[in-house]
């Protein structure tokens, strides 16, 4: 009587346990089709809302520039017109075109420095503790200096818009690489030496995983900083490119062009990051959204 009653209790406890796992797979099962509706929502609302916000900063500037000269705030309508008029003359391109090789090429030297750098820096705990003061001094040297030294140094050329993003952007790659390297699990530097890997096999398996969504974040923001740097860099010491046509604009008092070239960098700059650069990131590092779920 014990047993069969034991035995009639066991069972009855399996059939409930599928039946309570059954439940909740259902439920998982069925909540993903209700959460993507409920996301792609949220996005078209969020799209909205921000479109909503830049209607509502045209008016105003709308508004506001029908109480004041043109040559101190010309409307959308004036802008546009000037917009139109850089556009068909070629200008546009060309000088768009220049702006984005001399920040690209500075971007790439200020990586190939700035990466392997990091890398030493967070690895190496004496070579690190050296450089420590060096990185933010770097950091808080503006950029207007890095371009009177590049005039003195290189004069009037491309190598004065490079130079002065490669220093810009340089630090802050080694500042994120560096603190992305500390953040390396010592247990599997331990695991890797007691296994005798190689160096190149402990950079490329252990080093590099965990650096790359560092060295992501810290290029996106250098990218961001060299656009503005480069902009400054060519007002001051070039004769060709984005800053010098609004320094040029500027100097003839032509506020429209100057606000046509101000909006069509602003457009590129927000294209390239929230169209290639964030959605990039993404993709790459979606398994660490994951592992955050977890």
């Amino acid at each position: 009587m014990i047993r069969s009653g034991l035995s009639e209790a066991y069972t009855r406890s399996c059939w409930l346990q599928r039946v309570f796992v059954a439940k909740e797979t259902s439920e998982v099962v069925d909540e993903r089709p209700v959460a993507r509706p409920a996301s792609r929502r949220l996005r078209l609302g969020l799209l909205a809302q921000r479109v909503l916000l830049v209607a509502v900063m045209v008016g105003i500037w709308w508004l506001s520039s029908l109480s004041v000269p043109h040559y101190i705030l010309p409307g959308p309508t004036r802008v546009w017109e000037a917009l139109q008029l850089i556009t068909g003359n070629g200008d546009l391109w060309g000088n768009l075109g220049i702006t984005f090789w001399r920040v690209a090429v500075g971007f790439v030297f200020a990586t190939l420095v700035g990466l392997p750098f990091g890398i030493v820096l967070g690895a190496n705990r004496r070579a690190g503790d050296f450089f420590e003061p060096v990185i933010p001094v770097l950091n808080t040297v503006s950029s207007a200096i890095w371009a009177i030294f590049a005039i003195i140094w290189f004069g009037i050329s491309n190598a004065t818009t490079i130079f002065v993003v490669f220093m810009t952007a340089m630090p802050l790659i080694i500042t994120n690489v560096w603190q992305g390297t500390r953040t390396v699990n010592a247990d599997f530097i331990e695991l890797a030496q007691v296994l005798r890997m190689p160096d190149w096999k402990v950079m490329t398996k252990i080093y590099l995983p965990t650096i790359l969504p560092y060295f992501f974040s810290g290029a996106r923001l250098a990218f961001g900083f060299g656009w503005r740097v480069s902009l400054v860099a060519e007002t001051i010491g070039s004769s060709s490119g984005v800053g010098y046509r609004l320094r040029q604009a500027a100097d003839l008092i032509r506020t429209d062009q100057v606000f046509a070239w101000t909006l069509t960098l602003v457009i590129m700059m927000a294209t390239i990051e929230m169209g290639m650069l964030k959605p990039l990131e993404s993709y790459l590092f979606r398994w660490k959204k994951d592992v955050d779920a977890q």
